[in-house]
């Protein structure tokens, strides 16, 4: 068995976790216990499987270190949507129609029917975030290839709020074609959500600096860079930032602009 952490063998301390596995409600990963997986498509590559269907996710993903020569070249496809961000580090994507080298911040969402793939031609390993969700067509519409660094967008004042800030990395709010979405959130210490919220979408959450207390379900509980959360449907959940120095930020999946299905 190998650990995300790298660690072997006994502790000191007593045996403990803050992991709270709770299916088709909420769950929350922190490194420590993760294993690294052997899936099929990725070379030179430690990968951990965060969210999946096991857990009542509609989605899949991942959290990839690319080690020099790391590779995939068979994200996504038929009927799956998928996109990559990079955490650390640096990498090449491409797919049929798009071709980019990605930094820290950048990203590629593909749509599905086309394979998504990386190499890390660098010396040093590539941290990145990858997600895979079976696309809801629209009559009518077709989403496309998106890439871009957030590095390089202006934060938007979330909800009129002075010291929390979001970007939308993909176009869903004005194209119908896109069935979901991926956002950063930036919570200034001591910022909040300005109520709890309760929805029918699902989030996967990665985050990515700072401290929080999250409200999820009727539970506050403590989040810090490195965890991963998912909130099912109407799963109730706001968070605070806390902590002394970094502001809060993560980034999350969600579903959208598709009628309830029956």
């Amino acid at each position: 068995m190998s650990y995300l952490n790298n660690q072997v063998g006994y502790r000191d301390e007593l045996l403990a976790t803050r992991s709270i596995i709770k299916k088709e409600n909420y769950c929350l990963l922190e490194p420590d216990g993760l294993v690294k997986n052997r899936i099929p498509g990725y070379s030179q590559c430690d990968v951990t499987i965060l969210g999946s269907p096991a857990m009542g996710a509609s989605f899949a993903d991942y959290l990839v270190t690319a080690n020099p020569g790391g590779r995939n070249d068979s994200i996504g496809g038929e009927g799956i949507e998928s996109f990559l961000y990079v955490i650390e580090g640096k990498v090449n994507v491409k797919n049929a129609d798009t071709e980019a080298e990605l930094s820290v911040g950048g990203y590629m969402f593909s749509p599905a029917g086309e394979t998504l793939s990386f190499v890390n031609n660098g010396k040093e390993p590539a941290k990145l975030y990858v997600y895979r969700r079976r696309y809801e067509k629209l009559d009518g519409f077709d989403a496309r290839t998106v890439v871009g660094n957030v590095n390089e967008m202006d934060w938007i004042p979330y909800e009129g709020m002075e010291n929390c800030f979001i970007k939308d990395l993909l176009p869903s709010g004005s194209d119908w074609g896109f069935d979901m979405n991926m956002h950063i959130l930036k919570f200034n210490l001591g910022a909040s959500h300005g109520y709890i919220e309760t929805h029918i979408q699902e989030h996967g959450m990665y985050f990515l600096s700072g401290k929080g207390m999250y409200r999820v379900d009727d539970e506050w509980i403590p989040v810090q860079k490195g965890d991963y959360l998912f909130l099912d449907a109407y799963c109730p959940q706001a968070c605070y930032a806390v902590g002394r120095e970094e502001d809060f930020t993560y980034i999350y999946s969600k579903d959208c602009n598709r009628e309830v299905a029956l």
